[in-house]
């Protein structure tokens, strides 16, 4: 049995975001595939994710000088151990389907703050003498995203950030299988909107049955 991370990053309801309803058609079908596997629903619009600020840079440069947990400010404990409970359970599962918009050629906010929270030296990934290494190995990723215009290929190529900054961060993070489902062009071509949705579906539910 898998413990599989559902992390979304829209406030849209679900029937208003093309994003969410790749995603939820990915998960009905992963869900079939795989009815023994555990699926924790993360939606970080409504997670308490702390940013990394002077409170959080102040106690971990505490802990680094050896004071203890408890010896931190209220704030920083609050911030410090929440951060460490994201990354915990982040590090604990076997796969990961994120699902994002495209917000102004990368992710939303929200979901950068999550990354921040899951991207900690000793936890996900160590420095070595030979560089950084990432501690996920053996485990699996999804990214489902939705783009209003053409990012895959075109003039616009060199301005997709939202998809090839996933895959980075996963692939630093030593998560080597990584697949990508993109449904994309839907504001640009109106009138094929509902035909690049139900494509970008189909292609989900197919990948959630091998993944």
């Amino acid at each position: 049995m898998a413990t599989v991370l559902y992390i979304t990053a829209n406030p849209k309801p679900e029937d208003q975001s093309f994003s969410l309803q790749v995603g939820r058609a990915f998960l009905n079908a992963y869900r079939e595939a795989n009815p023994e596997d555990q699926i924790v629903e993360l939606d970080v619009y409504k997670l308490d994710i702390p940013f990394l600020d002077e409170d959080v840079f102040s106690g971990w440069g505490k802990l680094q000088q050896g004071t203890s947990f408890e010896e931190l400010s209220a704030e920083e404990k609050k911030k410090v151990g929440r951060i460490n409970e994201i990354v915990d359970q982040f590090a604990a599962a076997d796969k990961y389907i994120i699902v994002t918009p495209m917000w102004n050629f990368s992710i939303p906010p929200r979901m950068k703050a999550y990354i921040d929270s899951i991207c900690i030296a000793g936890k996900t990934f160590k420095y070595t003498e030979n560089g950084a290494v990432g501690l996920l190995k053996g485990k699996k990723a999804v990214h489902i995203q939705a783009r209003g215009g053409i990012y895959s290929e075109g003039p616009t190529k060199d301005f997709e950030f939202g998809d090839r900054y996933i895959r980075a961060v996963l692939s630093f993070l030593g998560v080597e299988s990584v697949e990508s489902v993109i449904a994309e062009g839907m504001a640009q071509f109106p009138d094929k909107a509902e035909e690049i949705k139900q494509k970008a579906i189909q292609q989900a539910r197919d990948l959630a049955k091998c993944i």
